[in-house]
């Protein structure tokens, strides 16, 4: 049975939200569960739901990483907080994975020091789902990097390409640089320099330049960018969407014709919403590290617990650290610029 150790401190919502959907994921995903945090607290929301027949444990960790605190400082001086005791449960084979909602800098910093960078892999990233018209797509780095080399943009694509092909079943997925252009004339020194590095690349489908409209409409599978523009990309997709969602209300209520076509087309309505809810995609994969790493949102509730569980789940099955290492040990993709 896969074993999630989850941070039941992390988040705006936490115990609460993050318990619940732990429990939920026990029951829907068959995994065992590792709440960790102090006992009292998880063990008083465990009581509000029927988790009888789980596999659901308890990790006792004494302090809390909180959102407004330095990440780095707080990571070393709090050594019971609890991402860092989950973290060391990966660590120390205890559990396959680990989910931690609330702030992303600690956990990826908890990640880089707990589970240390896979072997050859120069700076670990975060890797993000993101909706397409022709189903899920992959933003690479989302946040994790604000400045980068053309070497790191290269291994990005390359450990986002043994994601999407290894979680999506995608074969041969396409791998595109993110650019204000298609035309390999445009763009700035580093996305020009990383672009001479991926055409060298022969382990990945890399397919040249895209736009940021290209991979909201499928166009690729993989989307590459440092860290700074992924964020700013990543969060104007989350408010275009919730602005559609708000507009799209609006007009549906403006009349008592309108509001009963809303009736009507409810459901395609409901299936629009699974499909661009950041809550139905889980959570965010910190890849480069020697551990299964999921970053889900700071104000994850229930659901989103629940899924991040699961992209925590399909990550160990898929074993994709194993292959991110074979990668990187096979090959020196590159040099280093």
């Amino acid at each position: 049975m896969i074993r999630i150790a989850v941070d039941a401190m992390g988040g705006d919502h936490a115990p609460r939200e993050v318990v619940h959907g732990s429990v939920i994921a026990a029951r829907e995903y068959g995994v065992a569960i590792q709440l960790v945090g102090p006992p009292d607290a998880i063990e008083k929301e465990l009581t509000r739901h029927d988790h009888s027949g789980l596999d659901i444990s308890i990790v006792a960790a004494s302090e809390v990483v909180a959102m407004d605190e330095k990440p780095g400082r707080a990571i070393v001086k709090k050594k019971d907080s609890s991402i860092v005791v989950a973290t060391k449960l990966v660590s120390d084979g205890k559990s396959d994975g680990l989910v931690a909602a609330g702030s992303t800098g600690a956990a990826a910093v908890a990640a880089q020091l707990g589970l240390g960078r896979i072997a050859n892999v120069d700076r670990s990233a975060i890797c993000c789902t993101m909706p397409a018209t022709t189903g899920k797509c992959l933003l690479v780095d989302v946040g994790a990097n604000v400045d980068c080399t053309p070497y790191q943009l290269m291994q990005f694509a390359v450990m986002g390409s043994i994601v999407s092909a290894g979680l999506f079943g995608k074969k041969n997925p396409t791998v595109g640089l993110l650019n204000i252009g298609t035309e390999e004339t445009k763009g700035n020194e580093l996305v020009q320099d990383a672009l001479k590095l991926l055409k060298q690349q022969s382990n990945i489908n890399f397919i040249g330049f895209v736009e940021g409209r290209d991979f909201p409409l499928g166009k690729v599978d993989v989307t590459v960018t440092d860290g700074f523009t992924g964020n700013i990309a990543l969060k104007t997709a989350e408010g275009i969407a919730n602005m559609c969602k708000i507009m799209l209300q609006q007009e549906l209520l403006r009349s008592t014709r309108t509001k009963l076509g809303a009736v009507v087309i409810k459901p395609a309505l409901e299936g629009l919403k699974n499909r661009v809810d950041h809550n139905v995609f889980g959570g965010a994969l910190l890849v480069g590290v020697k551990g299964v790493c999921v970053i889900a949102h700071g104000g994850s509730k229930h659901t989103a617990i629940k899924n991040a569980i699961r992209v925590a789940k399909d990550m160990v099955a898929a074993d994709i650290v194993k292959k991110i290492e074979n990668s990187f040990s096979m090959t020196a993709a590159g040099s280093k610029s």
